[in-house]
């Protein structure tokens, strides 16, 4: 009797719980959207209904009313979705929000930009070995590069973001040096 069509104690077979599946999930769904308003949700809750109906399948007989059995399931499961959501609220409306959090300075800004126009290797190793705080060698393990691979993209990242900050410092307005505009 352990065989995959057979007939168990009493409950469905895997094929008769499939033609259940596929004649009940439309109607299931559709009644539950109407109690839930979300079809996503309906089909989430219709789907976890129809899983938890699957573990039980040797217990649930065809005649007494199985859909039942999953449409009463899927709607607990959705209630008790309304009841975590109402919870979480709750405790949203009672946490006041954060003070804001002042934006990136100029000179991270400036920084950031000047790293975005750096090629990906140099970037890496750069950001890894000065911001991450890295050793040389532990860049080329986490980048698979040689150790003197490292070293040279290293080298060449700070010397091209030397460059770039160099020029965005040139390039500023007066008005930032203290200087008149006009």
């Amino acid at each position: 009797m352990q065989g995959k069509t057979e007939t168990a104690v009493e409950g469905m077979t895997e094929d008769e719980f499939d033609a259940f599946y596929a004649a009940a999930f439309p109607r299931l769904t559709g009644q539950l959207y109407t109690f839930t308003g979300d079809l996503g949700d309906a089909q989430d809750v219709v789907q976890e209904a129809f899983v938890r109906a699957w573990d039980r399948r040797h217990k649930l007989l065809a005649d007494e009313a199985p859909e039942a059995w999953v449409r009463t399931v899927a709607m607990r499961l959705a209630v008790s979705r309304w009841r975590r959501a109402k919870r979480w609220l709750e405790l949203v409306r009672r946490t006041p929000p954060p003070e804001s959090t002042p934006g990136p300075g100029p000179d991270r800004a400036a920084l950031v930009a000047a790293l975005r126009q750096l090629p990906e290797a140099q970037r890496k190793a750069v950001v890894l070995h000065h911001l991450c705080d890295l050793s040389v060698e532990q860049v080329a393990s986490e980048t698979g590069a040689p150790v003197g691979t490292v070293k040279v993209r290293l080298s060449r990242g700070r010397a091209a973001l030397a460059k770039h900050l160099a020029v965005e410092e040139a390039e500023e307005p007066a008005w930032r040096e203290g200087g008149r505009v006009g």
